[in-house]
């Protein structure tokens, strides 16, 4: 029993689901469906792109930053050669005027001049590497955006060709589904198994057609028309075989001619013969 009442669930459930089925093939094969459906993949796909647009300038914005950062990173040790520079210069001309008075070289580190020169230009040179190094990093980053950037800039332009010819698709896609539809439709209405009204409409008309001139027979046959028609074939027959009989007869071609003169040539003896008798001697 309830294996019985499962078939029958199951058996609702797949009448239910073809039903669905033929309805949404009913709805994807319309025109307007289609359109619209290919509307919204084709938006879904601008989307796409204008979210990996999006992503490709944040790329760019990135490696726009990285390269401001590298050109004032530039300018700072361009001033850090200078200052360099300059400690060193200071330094030698601290040392020029300690070795001038003949101090000695003890004398000359422990000067308190020389010293500041000394820290100065230590301090310079470690951070014009720390900086030249921090240039390095940002160029080597650059240089990875340059890549990244131009790969996604091709992907980007193939997306929207791939736009374009999903475009070019859509209006074939559904221009072959009216024409195709038309197509059935007409086709169908011509052998009679259409289900619009149009097929039912042709198909009374032809019966109109058959009861129209079912009808007009009738009504011939009724009035007469017929036998009169019948008659006249007749008569016309009559006077052709009449006058043709006669013609030959003339001629001499007619069947039973010899007969036919000796029979027409009886009476006359019989007439010649009765006028002679009457005749007086």
């Amino acid at each position: 029993m309830f294996g019985a009442i499962g078939r029958w669930f199951k058996a609702v459930w797949y009448k239910l689901t073809g039903a669905m089925d033929q309805a949404r093939r009913g709805l994807d094969t319309d025109p307007h469906v289609m359109r619209a459906k290919f509307d919204e993949i084709i938006k879904g796909k601008v989307n796409q792109i204008h979210t990996y647009k999006q992503a490709v300038a944040t790329l760019i914005a990135q490696q726009e930053k990285k390269m401001a950062k590298v050109k004032s990173l530039t300018n700072e040790v361009q001033k850090l050669e200078n200052l360099k520079a300059g400690a060193l210069a200071m330094a030698k001309q601290a040392v020029a005027k300690l070795q001038g008075e003949g101090k000695t070289n003890e004398v000359v580190h422990a000067d308190p001049n020389y010293k500041k020169c000394l820290t100065a230009y230590n301090d310079f040179a470690a951070t014009l590497t720390e900086k030249q190094d921090h240039i390095k990093d940002l160029e080597g980053d650059i240089g990875e955006y340059d890549g990244s950037i131009a790969s996604h800039k091709i992907n980007l332009q193939q997306l929207q060709r791939d736009i374009e010819k999903l475009k070019s698709e859509a209006a074939d896609a559904v221009a072959d589904v009216i024409t195709s539809k038309e197509e059935t439709e007409l086709a169908d209405m011509i052998n009679g198994i259409s289900k619009d009204g149009m097929a039912k409409e042709l198909q009374n008309l032809r019966d109109l057609r058959h009861e129209m001139r079912a009808e007009a027979r009738v009504s011939r046959e009724m009035a007469g028309t017929d036998s009169k028609v019948q008659e006249a074939e007749f008569l016309e027959y009559a006077r052709s075989n009449t006058a043709t009989d006669e013609f030959d007869a003339l001629l001499g071609m007619a069947e039973g001619t010899e007969g036919a003169e000796t029979a027409a040539s009886e009476p006359e003896r019989l007439e010649k013969k009765s006028s002679d008798s009457i005749l007086p001697e």
